[in-house]
């Protein structure tokens, strides 16, 4: 039989299960805390916080500490609002986001998690850089029961793709558009202002009510640096983290937020079209630290 992959719930509930918090208590914390990429910062900031609550309550009971961990947690999380603001008609979404992290997919499920609240859905293929990227998201978008606009032609420019999408939308009173954009172009430097000629073009013709990064979660804090120049530029209003399968790598959703500033608003935790969902602190804490 396979071993278990690590996880930090499952650290937490042996250190949890002994009689009494000693020395050796907030050593193991502190481990289990960066070992789930909590980051040495903020594993800090959270162990110095917990040290001060139980000195405060005169407590040495390992249930106590828990408690206070997830109150932390949650606490610290809740300080950002990850509701996703979709009341404009149309709602206009621009993805965006590094090749690899699996944002056409997670565009799929997106839609499909639209649709589940009855929305109409059309989805923009903008990423004309990569054949392959537009047939995998028609793929996508017939699963999610989602309508959507291919480039007209090879290589057609990105923003006036985005352009059609919207147009598409407003002549159909479809309710939200998403689009999907390049992780990278094939010359250097020309993402950015790619990214900025596509909001230019799409405010034209109707707000836009979201800029979602997606992330992989198992890449950590070496994905958020290689997104970093998406967050500098692209105007991005929230995040959506992919591959959140169990808890091992369940700090890094507190990390990125605090090192961000920005709210995580939908997050993936499995493969299939149903497995992209809106994020709740208070569930994912409880999760986390069970």
């Amino acid at each position: 039989m396979a071993e278990r992959s690590w996880s930090l719930a499952g650290a937490l509930r042996g250190m949890f299960a002994k009689r009494t918090i000693d020395d050796e208590t907030w050593d193991d914390l502190e481990t289990a805390l960066i070992t789930a990429d909590f980051g040495p910062a903020l594993t800090e900031e959270i162990v110095d916080e917990l040290h001060e609550k139980v000195d405060r309550y005169r407590t040495t009971d390992p249930a106590d500490l828990q408690r206070m961990l997830r109150e932390t947690i949650e606490e610290r999380l809740a300080r950002f609002d990850p509701t996703l603001k979709l009341t404009e008609r149309p709602a206009v979404v621009i993805v965006v986001g590094v090749n690899g992290v699996g944002k056409t997919t997670t565009i799929g499920k997106f839609a499909k998690f639209v649709r589940n609240f009855d929305r109409s859905v059309v989805v923009g293929a903008a990423d004309t850089f990569r054949a392959a990227a537009v047939e995998q998201l028609a793929t996508w978008a017939q699963r999610a029961g989602a309508q959507i606009v291919r480039p007209q032609q090879e290589r057609q420019d990105p923003a006036s793709v985005a352009f059609q999408t919207v147009e598409y939308a407003k002549s159909t009173g479809t309710e939200i558009v998403i689009i999907d954009t390049a992780g990278r172009l094939h010359t250097k430097g020309g993402l950015m202002d790619e990214l900025s000629k596509i909001k230019r073009v799409v405010e034209k013709q109707a707000p836009i009510s979201e800029v979602l990064l997606v992330l992989d979660a198992t890449t950590g804090q070496n994905g958020l640096a290689q997104a970093q120049a998406f967050i500098e530029h692209a105007g991005v209003t929230g995040l959506v983290l992919t591959k959140l399968d169990g808890s091992a790598k369940g700090g890094f959703v507190l990390s990125v937020q605090e090192r961000t500033g920005l709210p995580i608003k939908l997050v993936g935790q499995g493969e299939g079209i149903g497995d992209l969902t809106g994020f709740t602190p208070h569930v994912f804490a409880q999760q986390l630290v069970g």
